[in-house]
């Protein structure tokens, strides 16, 4: 393939990215906006490139009494959203590796599948705080047959933590923090794992 289209490839992929940020937005503001919400965070967890915090900052600021509604039905399509992602990963795991490749994603899922085999429950209790896309983490689950239950129960814990920290950060700090909500999530969630890493040392120190 020639460079230049490599780049136009790249140009297209953002642009693509680009439009889906901003119906994103415009959603937001749309009267029948909580059923966008709950479909964006149904669709993310499997599928849908970006995430639905940037639905919900905007609505919990427009509506800020209605933060914790806003906040559970996030977690709730989310966690919907992580069953599918987790029969994704479950029946159709081989058909999926090249597409994995070609997204880009072969880094992160490998570390996704180290950290079940290391983890379990605790790393899909922690997929809402990290940077990696949480649709790796539910279909990684899947392909490796985590057990259902305490999948579902890590994935609304952990979702449920991160959607309702961005409610709250927006209800108590308003438009200063909306910008700036993904940054924060991602330094909240690598100090924790931080923190756990930390701990694990210490109990081996200890021991």
């Amino acid at each position: 393939m020639e460079p230049g289209q490599v780049a136009e490839d790249r140009k297209s992929v953002g642009g693509i990215f680009s439009r889906l940020y901003d119906w994103m937005l415009r959603a937001s503001r749309h009267r029948h906006a909580r059923w966008y919400l709950a479909l964006v965070s149904f669709a993310e967890s499997s599928f849908f490139p970006i995430p639905p915090d940037v639905m919900l900052a905007p609505m919990t600021l427009a509506q800020p009494k209605r933060a914790w509604s806003l906040a559970g039905l996030t977690t709730l399509a989310s966690t919907v959203g992580g069953m599918f992602g987790y029969l994704i990963g479950y029946f159709l795991i081989g058909a999926l590796q090249p597409v994995i490749d070609r997204l880009g994603y072969r880094h992160g899922y490998d570390t996704v599948v180290g950290w079940f085999a290391e983890y379990g429950f605790w790393a899909m209790l922690l997929a809402g705080f990290t940077p990696i896309p949480y649709k790796l983490f539910t279909i990684a689950a899947g392909a490796n047959g985590m057990a259902f239950l305490p999948f579902v129960a890590g994935s609304t814990i952990g979702r449920g933590g991160r959607f309702f920290l961005v409610a709250a950060l927006v209800r108590l700090a308003g438009p200063t923090i909306e910008n700036r909500l993904v940054h924060y999530i991602d330094l909240i969630g690598w100090s924790v794992l931080g923190l756990i890493a930390a701990g694990g040392v210490l109990y081996g120190v200890m021991a």
